[in-house]
């Protein structure tokens, strides 16, 4: 148990910090760009900016999980729940959106004459979309707000050792309704997808749609882990040897679940060329890039990928 103190002492304040620095700064131009060059134009916009906000709120919530390990928790019962409220409502406002992004592709690919008689109010559909989400994703938090509490040994926990049975319960609910059945959805959306431009023979012509890809999955492999061992720790045991490496497993898998955090600018910035565009400007108007820079990373590497601008974007059209 000692070995496993020390371990947790270093490496979780490490590389919580870490994920802060990066998606705090990532994020935070993620939504200036949407904001600055008036980029909600279609649901998936929306979405996405959404999306960043709730990567935000959570990379603003490490410091506080940072504090909780290195020593006792000494910040009072209000920001000890709302830590671990913000995380549930970045991880299920994220699953719910995804799950948004994906019918909003599956409409405007698999049913497109449903989808352009809906053209006009598409924006209007995805910000009360994005409100049903934001606040499912409430609803689905407030076993955090009410149930996190210190323990008597100063720890800040989000269930108490009074309320396994509750924990239980709430686990399995959220994991079903907050993951499983989003992921249903996603998957058919994505196989019909899938299944629609293979017939169409037109994948070349949405390229934009390995934006979206990248992040379901990014969002996918960094949360199952961790939800999964969640939910084995659940379950009674009464093996040291086993509930050691479960302690283990629930830090490591817990960093996985917040790297997610910073990767999704990276993602567009790498993937969607409009985006990488739009935020070269950004810096260019805000002094952080020279004109010669500018004009090289925006135009030099286009000859390469010509055409493709309006393929790869991280904006798409109903």
């Amino acid at each position: 148990m000692d070995r496993y103190r020390t371990f947790r002492a270093w490496f979780l304040p490490a590389i919580y910090s870490l994920i802060c620095l990066v998606a705090v700064v990532g994020n935070f131009l993620v939504i200036l760009t949407y904001i600055y060059f008036k980029r909600l134009k279609t649901m998936t916009d929306v979405y996405l900016l959404s999306l960043a906000i709730a990567d935000l709120l959570l990379a603003l919530s490490l410091p506080f999980w940072a504090a909780s390990i290195v020593s006792t928790w000494k910040l009072g019962l209000f920001p000890c729940r709302a830590m671990y409220t913000i995380y549930k409502v970045s991880f299920f406002s994220g699953m719910f959106l995804l799950t948004c992004i994906s019918v909003d592709r599956y409409y405007s690919i698999a049913k497109a004459v449903t989808a352009h008689r809906c053209r006009a109010n598409a924006v209007y559909y995805s910000k009360v979309s994005s409100l049903v989400a934001w606040m499912m994703a409430l609803l689905f938090s407030i076993p955090e707000m009410v149930y996190s509490n210190i323990n008597s040994n100063g720890t800040c926990v989000s269930y108490g050792t009074v309320f396994q049975k509750e924990k239980t319960i709430m686990q399995v609910v959220q994991m079903v309704l907050g993951f499983g059945l989003p992921a249903v959805v996603m998957g058919f959306c994505y196989c019909s997808i899938i299944r629609t431009l293979a017939q169409a023979r037109n994948f070349e012509k949405n390229k934009a749609l390995k934006v979206i890809f990248a992040v379901v999955a990014v969002f996918t492999l960094s949360q199952l882990p961790y939800n999964l061992v969640l939910g084995l720790s659940t379950r009674e045991n009464t093996n040291c040897d086993y509930e050691n490496k479960l302690f283990y497993a629930v830090d490591i898998t817990q960093g996985l679940a917040f790297v997610r955090c910073c990767v999704n600018p990276f993602l567009y910035a790498f993937i969607g060329v409009k985006f990488r565009n739009d935020l070269l400007k950004l810096m260019k108007e805000m002094g952080c890039l020279g004109q010669h820079r500018f004009l090289y990373a925006s135009y030099g590497k286009r000859k390469s990928s010509a055409g493709l601008d309006t393929e790869t974007t991280t904006s798409f059209s109903p």
